[in-house]
């Protein structure tokens, strides 16, 4: 499998290369004809973040065409299509309900994955069974061992895939991480990591039992999770978000960001904590948003580098101590001599008592910089290509994900663990929280 080249390994001989656009204009040369390919994808989760994707990343790129778009609500496919075509000026892209019939396509190389949470492993298992590649929306999946069960699937295939958190193709971010990891603040001792956190809500389930919108597919859309009667808190991007059933809350829908510039930084996409303590908070009994709503987590790796992932809401206070622009989502690498911390769109850098311009900074010329992507979509297609490992691999978005699950276990028992980052297993847990490493998925979606 592609993705199991060591992140290390690539970085040696393929930056350069990977970076560059590998689409080229049919004029330059018959030698690049296999480059001229039109890439063809199908969008699978045509509502909130995939018609964003779609839409405004893959539908335009030059090279490729969506060809499909599928989504349980048929309405947002049938739109979906439709604004695509008014800019392809053809009926290029055609409208499903039931993105297994798109998967049966030979034409299709890949699929973009946009569903709700709790799809997006079992249709990226369903997809490399087609041997297609994959860009996953985050976060990766309900419980640890579905992802272990995508990561069996992908063995042995010539797949690429393609993690959508976007944050490690913004400029900002990948200076953050060269400045963690070329030593410019010395050893790293601890990091910082922090996302929104769910709002209290009184949405409860009393709506339940509403009649079915026509054009929705209920068995489908419920697909792996436990039947519920519709209501719109459940079937909505809010309820995607937050309903147990559907995922497991901000503590990975929002923390898969920061929590992957953490694993980036630490030049761990490989491995993962060793233990995990911490506590959270969450809703009564009968509220319809029943994920984890705030959190205060710390873990270590076994280097030991010490990490504290929590909620904005809790860990502000402390931020600002040192931080002098906190935004609600962040990472910030302290070292010996300073620390640099990144949140979307900025990066911020303290040394020797002082702020630095991150952007003046020069490094060690000895330094091998990180993987440079610009645009995580077009990444992703120039890999389709190049048959090279993506900004953000397979193995690297379990290894991402991970965090965020342990923190729910712990969380949810209301004890601390430890991990074998090796084995990918709960070292001497309590049998409720080795039982939450996995969900059974309802028949016949039982992938």
């Amino acid at each position: 499998m592609q993705n199991s080249f060591s992140r290390r390994k690539f970085l040696k001989g393929t930056i350069a290369s990977a970076a560059l656009p590998l689409f080229l204009p049919r004029s330059l040369s018959a030698a690049t004809e296999s480059s001229e390919k039109v890439i063809k994808l199908a969008a699978i989760g045509c509502g909130g973040r995939g018609n964003v994707i779609g839409g405004a990343y893959f539908g335009k790129m030059e090279g490729v065409q969506v060809v499909a778009a599928a989504d349980t609500f048929l309405s947002k496919a049938e739109d979906y299509a439709a604004k695509l075509n008014a800019g392809y000026g053809s009926d290029v892209c055609k409208p499903y309900q039931d993105f297994r019939e798109v998967l049966q396509r030979d034409d299709i190389d890949g699929v973009v994955v946009a569903t709700p949470d709790h799809w997006h492993v079992p249709v990226a298992i369903a997809a490399a069974r087609a041997g297609k590649d994959m860009y996953v929306e985050k976060p990766l999946g309900l419980a640890l061992n579905w992802a272990k069960k995508l990561r069996k699937e992908c063995e042995g295939k010539d797949i690429v895939f393609q993690y959508g958190t976007q944050q490690r193709s913004e400029k900002s971010a990948r200076l953050a991480v060269d400045l963690a990891r070329s030593g410019y603040i010395g050893e790293i001792t601890k990091v910082d990591v922090w996302s929104p956190h769910l709002a209290e809500s009184d949405r409860t389930m009393e709506t339940l039992g509403q009649p079915v919108p026509e054009d929705l597919n209920m068995d489908l859309y419920q697909g792996p999770s436990p039947l519920r009667p519709y209501s719109p808190e459940v079937f909505s991007m809010e309820g995607s978000w937050h309903c147990y059933d559907h995922a497991i809350g901000f503590i990975a829908g929002w923390g898969a960001h920061p929590l992957d510039i953490l694993q980036w930084g630490l030049d761990t996409d490989d491995t993962g904590p060793v233990e995990m303590s911490g506590t959270g908070t969450l809703p009564p009994e009968g509220v319809a948003y029943d994920t984890v709503r705030t959190w205060d987590l710390n873990f270590s790796y076994a280097n030991g580098i010490k990490v504290r992932f929590a909620s904005a809401d809790v860990i502000k206070e402390d931020v600002m101590k040192y931080h002098r622009a906190f935004k609600e989502n962040g990472t910030t690498f302290h070292g010996t001599k300073g620390w640099v911390s990144y949140s979307r769109g900025g990066c911020y850098l303290f040394k020797d008592g002082e702020f630095v311009n991150p952007q003046k900074v020069t490094l060690d010329p000895s330094y091998e910089r990180a993987y440079e992507s610009t645009s995580q979509s077009q990444n992703f297609v120039d890999c389709m290509r190049s048959r090279k490992p993506t900004i953000n691999p397979l193995e690297g978005a379990i290894r991402s994900d991970t965090i965020s699950h342990l923190g729910d276990i712990v969380i949810r028992s209301g004890k601390s663990l430890k991990w074998d980052p090796e084995k990918e297993m709960i070292v001497g847990g309590t049998a409720e929280q080795v039982a939450m490493m996995d969900r059974k998925m309802r028949e016949p979606y039982n992938y």
